[in-house]
Protein backbone atom coordinates (compact mmCIF):
# COMPACT_ATOMS: atom_id res chain seq x y z
CA UNK A 1 0.00 0.00 0.00
CA UNK A 2 0.96 3.01 -0.83
CA UNK A 3 2.23 5.75 2.06
CA UNK A 4 0.81 9.00 0.28
CA UNK A 5 -2.77 7.80 -0.12
CA UNK A 6 -4.95 10.63 0.79
CA UNK A 7 -2.24 12.32 2.92
CA UNK A 8 -2.88 9.50 5.25
CA UNK A 9 0.08 8.07 7.94
CA UNK A 10 3.16 7.33 6.61
CA UNK A 11 4.86 4.23 8.14
CA UNK A 12 7.19 6.43 10.63
CA UNK A 13 3.58 8.77 12.11
CA UNK A 14 2.43 5.46 12.87
CA UNK A 15 5.00 3.93 14.60
CA UNK A 16 5.55 7.81 16.94
CA UNK A 17 1.95 6.46 17.79
CA UNK A 18 3.28 3.56 19.49
CA UNK A 19 4.56 4.01 23.21
CA UNK A 20 7.54 2.24 23.28
CA UNK A 21 8.73 2.78 27.05
CA UNK A 22 6.60 0.38 28.72
CA UNK A 23 6.43 2.42 32.05
CA UNK A 24 2.59 1.97 33.24
CA UNK A 25 2.70 5.17 34.87
CA UNK A 26 4.28 6.79 31.74
CA UNK A 27 7.36 8.62 33.68
CA UNK A 28 10.11 9.39 31.49
CA UNK A 29 12.57 10.44 34.42
CA UNK A 30 12.74 7.15 36.40
CA UNK A 31 15.86 5.32 36.09
CA UNK A 32 15.85 2.74 33.81
CA UNK A 33 17.01 -0.98 34.31
CA UNK A 34 19.30 -2.32 31.02
CA UNK A 35 17.28 -2.96 28.20
CA UNK A 36 16.65 -6.64 28.09
CA UNK A 37 16.77 -8.99 24.40
CA UNK A 38 14.26 -11.65 23.03
CA UNK A 39 15.60 -15.46 22.69
CA UNK A 40 14.79 -14.63 18.98
CA UNK A 41 16.50 -11.10 18.69
CA UNK A 42 19.03 -12.47 16.12
CA UNK A 43 16.46 -13.73 14.18
CA UNK A 44 14.23 -10.46 13.63
CA UNK A 45 17.40 -8.95 12.92
CA UNK A 46 18.42 -11.12 10.20
CA UNK A 47 15.00 -9.87 8.89
CA UNK A 48 15.37 -6.35 8.76
CA UNK A 49 13.34 -5.53 11.65
CA UNK A 50 13.89 -1.70 13.16
CA UNK A 51 14.39 -2.17 16.64
CA UNK A 52 12.69 -0.07 19.86
CA UNK A 53 13.07 -0.65 23.43
CA UNK A 54 9.49 -1.50 24.86
CA UNK A 55 8.63 -3.00 27.81
CA UNK A 56 12.64 -3.21 28.86
CA UNK A 57 13.02 -5.23 26.07
CA UNK A 58 14.77 -4.36 22.29
CA UNK A 59 11.67 -5.77 19.90
CA UNK A 60 10.60 -5.19 16.36
CA UNK A 61 7.96 -2.08 15.92
CA UNK A 62 8.50 -3.40 12.18
CA UNK A 63 10.18 -4.96 9.13
CA UNK A 64 8.55 -4.25 5.66
CA UNK A 65 6.36 -1.48 7.15
CA UNK A 66 3.20 -0.93 9.65
CA UNK A 67 0.59 -0.38 7.07
CA UNK A 68 1.36 -3.21 5.04
CA UNK A 69 1.91 -5.75 8.17
CA UNK A 70 -1.27 -4.40 9.55
CA UNK A 71 -3.45 -5.11 6.30
CA UNK A 72 -1.56 -8.67 6.07
CA UNK A 73 -2.47 -9.85 8.95
CA UNK A 74 -6.10 -8.91 8.49
CA UNK A 75 -5.98 -11.21 5.16
CA UNK A 76 -3.43 -13.98 6.15
CA UNK A 77 -1.70 -14.88 9.42
CA UNK A 78 1.33 -12.70 11.14
CA UNK A 79 3.85 -13.99 13.27
CA UNK A 80 4.43 -11.60 16.54
CA UNK A 81 7.28 -11.99 19.08
CA UNK A 82 5.28 -11.47 22.03
CA UNK A 83 8.22 -13.13 24.32
CA UNK A 84 8.40 -10.00 26.79
CA UNK A 85 5.07 -10.99 28.06
CA UNK A 86 5.06 -12.77 31.59
CA UNK A 87 4.02 -16.27 31.88
CA UNK A 88 3.38 -17.72 35.39
CA UNK A 89 2.17 -21.00 36.50
CA UNK A 90 0.48 -21.31 40.24
CA UNK A 91 0.42 -24.45 42.16
CA UNK A 92 -1.49 -25.19 45.48
CA UNK A 93 -4.20 -26.14 47.52
CA UNK A 94 -7.81 -24.54 46.09
CA UNK A 95 -5.63 -22.73 43.79
CA UNK A 96 -8.62 -21.13 41.99
CA UNK A 97 -10.18 -19.82 45.14
CA UNK A 98 -7.18 -18.37 46.11
CA UNK A 99 -6.91 -16.34 42.66
CA UNK A 100 -10.66 -15.26 43.12
CA UNK A 101 -9.82 -13.03 46.05
CA UNK A 102 -7.14 -10.95 43.58
CA UNK A 103 -9.38 -11.68 40.36
CA UNK A 104 -12.66 -10.75 39.66
CA UNK A 105 -12.88 -13.53 37.07
CA UNK A 106 -14.98 -17.10 37.76
CA UNK A 107 -12.19 -19.30 37.95
CA UNK A 108 -13.87 -21.97 39.61
CA UNK A 109 -16.37 -22.57 36.70
CA UNK A 110 -13.19 -22.64 34.79
CA UNK A 111 -12.71 -26.12 32.74
CA UNK A 112 -9.68 -27.64 32.14
CA UNK A 113 -7.71 -26.08 29.86
CA UNK A 114 -10.17 -23.37 29.08
CA UNK A 115 -8.81 -19.42 28.98
CA UNK A 116 -10.51 -16.54 30.57
CA UNK A 117 -9.94 -13.06 30.55
CA UNK A 118 -9.57 -11.25 33.86
CA UNK A 119 -7.68 -8.55 36.03
CA UNK A 120 -5.65 -8.69 39.38
CA UNK A 121 -6.74 -5.80 41.11
CA UNK A 122 -5.74 -3.19 43.98
CA UNK A 123 -7.44 -3.37 47.43
CA UNK A 124 -9.52 -0.05 46.05
CA UNK A 125 -10.67 -1.65 42.59
CA UNK A 126 -8.15 -0.19 40.81
CA UNK A 127 -6.46 -2.30 37.85
CA UNK A 128 -2.80 -3.09 38.55
CA UNK A 129 -2.67 -5.18 35.19
CA UNK A 130 -5.24 -7.22 33.10
CA UNK A 131 -4.13 -10.77 32.05
CA UNK A 132 -5.08 -14.46 30.30
CA UNK A 133 -5.75 -17.22 33.49
CA UNK A 134 -5.59 -20.54 32.09
CA UNK A 135 -6.77 -23.75 34.08
CA UNK A 136 -3.90 -26.94 33.36
CA UNK A 137 -5.05 -29.36 35.21
CA UNK A 138 -4.20 -28.98 39.01
CA UNK A 139 -2.49 -25.47 38.70
CA UNK A 140 -3.20 -22.12 36.56
CA UNK A 141 -1.08 -21.08 33.97
CA UNK A 142 -1.26 -17.02 33.69
CA UNK A 143 0.13 -14.60 31.25
CA UNK A 144 0.46 -10.94 31.82
CA UNK A 145 1.97 -8.07 30.28
CA UNK A 146 5.25 -7.56 29.91
CA UNK A 147 6.05 -4.16 31.56
CA UNK A 148 4.24 -4.98 34.95
CA UNK A 149 5.42 -8.65 35.33
CA UNK A 150 7.52 -7.85 38.24
CA UNK A 151 5.24 -5.55 39.82
CA UNK A 152 2.63 -8.39 39.36
CA UNK A 153 4.65 -11.08 40.75
CA UNK A 154 5.74 -9.31 43.66
CA UNK A 155 1.71 -8.68 44.25
CA UNK A 156 0.98 -12.19 44.13
CA UNK A 157 3.84 -13.50 46.34
CA UNK A 158 2.75 -10.78 49.06
CA UNK A 159 -1.40 -11.18 48.86
CA UNK A 160 -1.73 -15.09 48.13
CA UNK A 161 -1.33 -17.41 50.87
CA UNK A 162 1.57 -19.36 51.91
CA UNK A 163 0.77 -22.35 50.73
CA UNK A 164 0.60 -20.59 47.11
CA UNK A 165 4.04 -21.33 45.09
CA UNK A 166 4.38 -19.22 41.64
CA UNK A 167 7.02 -20.62 38.65
CA UNK A 168 8.05 -17.75 36.61
CA UNK A 169 8.68 -19.23 33.23
CA UNK A 170 12.02 -17.32 32.25
CA UNK A 171 12.75 -20.28 30.07
CA UNK A 172 9.23 -19.98 27.84
CA UNK A 173 9.03 -17.60 24.77
CA UNK A 174 5.62 -16.61 23.55
CA UNK A 175 4.64 -16.38 19.66
CA UNK A 176 1.62 -15.14 18.72
CA UNK A 177 -0.06 -15.89 15.10
CA UNK A 178 -3.17 -13.94 13.98
CA UNK A 179 -5.32 -13.64 11.14
CA UNK A 180 -8.23 -15.17 9.32
CA UNK A 181 -5.10 -17.77 7.76
CA UNK A 182 -3.83 -18.45 10.73
CA UNK A 183 -4.96 -21.94 11.64
CA UNK A 184 -4.13 -22.83 8.19
CA UNK A 185 -0.61 -22.28 8.40
CA UNK A 186 -0.49 -24.20 12.04
CA UNK A 187 -2.26 -27.07 11.14
CA UNK A 188 0.37 -27.58 8.86
CA UNK A 189 3.06 -27.48 11.40
CA UNK A 190 1.52 -28.81 14.15
CA UNK A 191 -1.51 -31.07 13.21
CA UNK A 192 -4.49 -30.61 15.69
CA UNK A 193 -4.56 -27.38 16.52
CA UNK A 194 -7.75 -26.55 14.22
CA UNK A 195 -9.95 -28.62 16.74
CA UNK A 196 -9.17 -25.54 19.23
CA UNK A 197 -11.99 -23.39 19.77
CA UNK A 198 -12.00 -19.40 20.95
CA UNK A 199 -10.38 -19.45 24.43
CA UNK A 200 -9.40 -23.13 24.91
CA UNK A 201 -5.87 -24.42 24.79
CA UNK A 202 -3.77 -27.45 24.89
CA UNK A 203 -1.07 -29.49 24.97
CA UNK A 204 0.84 -30.45 21.40
CA UNK A 205 4.09 -31.43 20.35
CA UNK A 206 6.66 -29.89 17.70
CA UNK A 207 10.08 -31.66 16.41
CA UNK A 208 9.92 -33.29 20.11
CA UNK A 209 9.82 -30.05 22.00
CA UNK A 210 6.34 -29.52 24.08
CA UNK A 211 4.31 -26.16 23.21
CA UNK A 212 1.35 -24.88 24.87
CA UNK A 213 -0.87 -23.35 22.43
CA UNK A 214 -3.99 -21.10 22.68
CA UNK A 215 -6.42 -20.29 20.48
CA UNK A 216 -6.19 -16.43 21.64
CA UNK A 217 -4.93 -13.33 20.99
CA UNK A 218 -4.70 -9.23 20.84
CA UNK A 219 -5.84 -8.37 17.24
CA UNK A 220 -9.72 -9.34 16.48
CA UNK A 221 -8.70 -11.47 14.43
CA UNK A 222 -8.71 -15.68 14.86
CA UNK A 223 -5.46 -17.17 16.09
CA UNK A 224 -3.11 -18.61 18.21
CA UNK A 225 -0.53 -17.93 20.87
CA UNK A 226 2.35 -20.44 21.44
CA UNK A 227 4.96 -21.03 24.15
CA UNK A 228 8.19 -22.79 23.25
CA UNK A 229 11.08 -23.60 25.20
CA UNK A 230 12.80 -20.31 23.84
CA UNK A 231 15.75 -22.25 22.78
CA UNK A 232 13.72 -23.92 20.56
CA UNK A 233 11.49 -20.73 19.24
CA UNK A 234 13.94 -19.46 16.53
CA UNK A 235 13.49 -22.99 14.66
CA UNK A 236 9.86 -23.01 15.37
CA UNK A 237 9.63 -19.14 13.90
CA UNK A 238 11.57 -20.37 10.74
CA UNK A 239 8.58 -23.65 10.13
CA UNK A 240 5.88 -20.86 10.71
CA UNK A 241 7.44 -17.84 8.78
CA UNK A 242 8.42 -20.40 5.65
CA UNK A 243 4.67 -20.82 5.09
CA UNK A 244 3.15 -18.51 2.47
CA UNK A 245 0.29 -17.13 4.28
CA UNK A 246 2.62 -16.10 7.03
CA UNK A 247 4.82 -13.01 7.79
CA UNK A 248 6.65 -11.78 10.49
CA UNK A 249 5.08 -9.06 12.03
CA UNK A 250 6.40 -5.96 14.13
CA UNK A 251 4.88 -3.92 17.25
CA UNK A 252 3.39 -0.84 15.12
CA UNK A 253 0.84 -3.25 13.77
CA UNK A 254 -0.04 -4.85 17.00
CA UNK A 255 -1.17 -1.72 18.48
CA UNK A 256 -2.95 -0.47 15.10
CA UNK A 257 -4.79 -3.84 15.13
CA UNK A 258 -5.46 -4.10 18.71
CA UNK A 259 -6.56 -0.42 18.28
CA UNK A 260 -8.94 -1.45 16.08
CA UNK A 261 -10.65 -4.13 17.79
CA UNK A 262 -11.04 -1.96 20.99
CA UNK A 263 -8.47 -4.05 23.21
CA UNK A 264 -6.91 -2.04 25.74
CA UNK A 265 -3.58 -1.82 26.03
CA UNK A 266 -2.33 -1.45 29.80
CA UNK A 267 -0.50 1.25 30.95
CA UNK A 268 -2.46 3.75 28.57
CA UNK A 269 -6.46 2.85 28.47
CA UNK A 270 -5.86 0.96 32.08
CA UNK A 271 -4.27 1.95 34.98
CA UNK A 272 -4.39 1.65 38.96
CA UNK A 273 -6.71 4.92 38.92
CA UNK A 274 -9.22 2.59 36.75
CA UNK A 275 -11.87 0.03 37.89
CA UNK A 276 -13.00 -2.71 35.31
CA UNK A 277 -16.57 -0.72 34.97
CA UNK A 278 -14.64 2.31 33.76
CA UNK A 279 -12.66 0.37 31.79
CA UNK A 280 -16.08 -1.15 30.25
CA UNK A 281 -14.54 -4.56 30.85
CA UNK A 282 -17.47 -6.10 33.41
CA UNK A 283 -18.31 -8.96 30.70
CA UNK A 284 -15.29 -10.54 32.90
CA UNK A 285 -17.42 -10.75 36.21
CA UNK A 286 -19.98 -13.00 36.12
CA UNK A 287 -23.33 -13.43 38.46
CA UNK A 288 -21.57 -15.67 40.91
CA UNK A 289 -18.81 -13.08 41.62
CA UNK A 290 -21.23 -10.50 41.34
CA UNK A 291 -23.53 -12.03 43.77
CA UNK A 292 -20.37 -13.38 46.07
CA UNK A 293 -18.01 -10.60 45.52
CA UNK A 294 -14.51 -11.68 47.67
CA UNK A 295 -12.27 -9.90 45.42
CA UNK A 296 -10.13 -7.07 45.50
CA UNK A 297 -11.89 -3.95 45.63
CA UNK A 298 -15.25 -5.68 45.51
CA UNK A 299 -17.24 -3.09 47.30
CA UNK A 300 -16.25 -0.42 45.33
CA UNK A 301 -16.78 -2.10 41.78
CA UNK A 302 -20.33 -4.07 42.96
CA UNK A 303 -21.29 0.08 43.80
CA UNK A 304 -20.11 0.87 40.40
CA UNK A 305 -22.11 -2.17 38.64
CA UNK A 306 -25.20 -1.01 40.26
CA UNK A 307 -25.06 3.10 40.25
CA UNK A 308 -22.33 3.57 37.23
CA UNK A 309 -19.05 5.21 37.09
CA UNK A 310 -18.06 8.63 36.87
CA UNK A 311 -16.64 8.17 33.96
CA UNK A 312 -16.45 5.20 30.78
CA UNK A 313 -14.04 4.19 28.31
CA UNK A 314 -15.63 4.87 24.87
CA UNK A 315 -14.43 4.66 21.24
CA UNK A 316 -14.18 7.99 18.82
CA UNK A 317 -14.89 8.04 15.26
CA UNK A 318 -12.62 11.13 14.48
CA UNK A 319 -13.51 13.70 11.14
CA UNK A 320 -10.81 14.22 9.24
CA UNK A 321 -7.35 12.66 8.16
CA UNK A 322 -4.65 13.19 11.05
CA UNK A 323 -4.82 10.97 13.69
CA UNK A 324 -5.26 12.30 17.47
CA UNK A 325 -2.66 10.33 20.11
CA UNK A 326 -2.86 9.67 23.94
CA UNK A 327 -2.91 13.02 26.04
CA UNK A 328 -5.29 15.17 23.79
CA UNK A 329 -8.56 16.18 25.70
CA UNK A 330 -11.89 15.67 25.09
CA UNK A 331 -14.55 18.84 24.83
CA UNK A 332 -18.01 19.54 25.26
CA UNK A 333 -19.85 21.63 23.44
CA UNK A 334 -19.04 24.56 25.58
CA UNK A 335 -15.28 24.12 25.73
CA UNK A 336 -15.02 22.15 29.28
CA UNK A 337 -12.86 19.23 29.47
CA UNK A 338 -15.29 16.29 30.01
CA UNK A 339 -12.37 13.02 29.39
CA UNK A 340 -8.68 12.35 28.02
CA UNK A 341 -7.55 10.13 24.61
CA UNK A 342 -5.68 7.38 25.67
CA UNK A 343 -5.42 5.18 22.59
CA UNK A 344 -5.24 6.62 19.28
CA UNK A 345 -4.54 6.51 15.92
CA UNK A 346 -5.37 6.01 11.99
CA UNK A 347 -7.13 2.78 11.00
CA UNK A 348 -5.13 1.11 7.88
CA UNK A 349 -8.59 -1.12 7.49
CA UNK A 350 -11.05 1.87 7.78
CA UNK A 351 -8.83 4.07 6.06
CA UNK A 352 -9.82 6.93 8.62
CA UNK A 353 -8.65 8.31 12.20
CA UNK A 354 -9.98 6.45 15.51
CA UNK A 355 -8.87 6.48 18.95
CA UNK A 356 -10.44 5.74 22.55
CA UNK A 357 -10.70 7.36 25.94
CA UNK A 358 -12.61 8.04 29.28
CA UNK A 359 -15.32 10.26 29.14
CA UNK A 360 -18.16 11.86 32.01
CA UNK A 361 -20.43 8.79 31.64
CA UNK A 362 -23.19 11.10 30.57
CA UNK A 363 -21.40 12.34 27.39
CA UNK A 364 -20.95 8.38 26.92
CA UNK A 365 -23.76 7.01 24.44
CA UNK A 366 -22.94 6.31 21.62
CA UNK A 367 -23.71 9.17 18.51
CA UNK A 368 -22.81 11.79 21.01
CA UNK A 369 -20.60 14.77 19.43
CA UNK A 370 -17.62 16.57 21.45
CA UNK A 371 -14.33 17.72 20.61
CA UNK A 372 -10.65 16.64 20.79
CA UNK A 373 -8.11 18.91 21.18
CA UNK A 374 -4.55 17.93 20.57
CA UNK A 375 -1.80 20.70 20.71
CA UNK A 376 -4.08 23.92 20.45
CA UNK A 377 -6.39 22.11 17.34
CA UNK A 378 -9.64 21.20 17.80
CA UNK A 379 -11.04 17.90 15.94
CA UNK A 380 -14.76 17.10 15.45
CA UNK A 381 -15.57 13.41 16.76
CA UNK A 382 -18.46 11.54 17.60
CA UNK A 383 -18.78 8.76 20.51
CA UNK A 384 -18.79 5.26 18.79
CA UNK A 385 -19.47 2.05 19.55
CA UNK A 386 -16.59 -0.52 20.27
CA UNK A 387 -14.72 -2.65 18.48
CA UNK A 388 -14.48 -0.53 15.52
CA UNK A 389 -13.24 -3.60 13.12
CA UNK A 390 -15.46 -6.64 14.20
CA UNK A 391 -14.08 -9.28 16.10
CA UNK A 392 -13.75 -13.15 13.98
CA UNK A 393 -12.86 -15.29 16.43
CA UNK A 394 -13.32 -18.91 16.26
CA UNK A 395 -16.13 -20.13 18.22
CA UNK A 396 -17.60 -23.56 18.45
CA UNK A 397 -20.42 -23.11 20.49
CA UNK A 398 -20.34 -21.53 23.92
CA UNK A 399 -17.18 -22.06 25.71
CA UNK A 400 -17.09 -22.23 29.53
Amino acid sequence: MSREVHNGPTDEHQARGVRYSGDPDGGEGAEQPPILTLPLDNWHRARGARMVPFAGYEMPIQYEGIMAEHLWTRENAGLFDVSHMGQLLFHGPDIDRALETLLPGDLLALKDGRLRYSMLLAEDGGIIDDLMATRRGDHFYLVVNGATKQGDIAEFENRLPRTIALDHMKEQALLALQGPRAVDVLEAIVPGVSELSFMQAGLFHWDGKPLWISRSGYTGEDGFEISVPANAAADLADAIAAHDLAKPIGLGARDSLRLEAGLPLYGHDLDTKTTPVMAGLTFAINKRRRAEGGFAGGMRILAELENGPIEKRVGFEVDGRQPVREGALVLDGEGNEVGKITSGGFSPSLQRPIAMGYVATHLSEPGTALKLEQRGKLFDARVTPMPFVPHRYHRKGASA
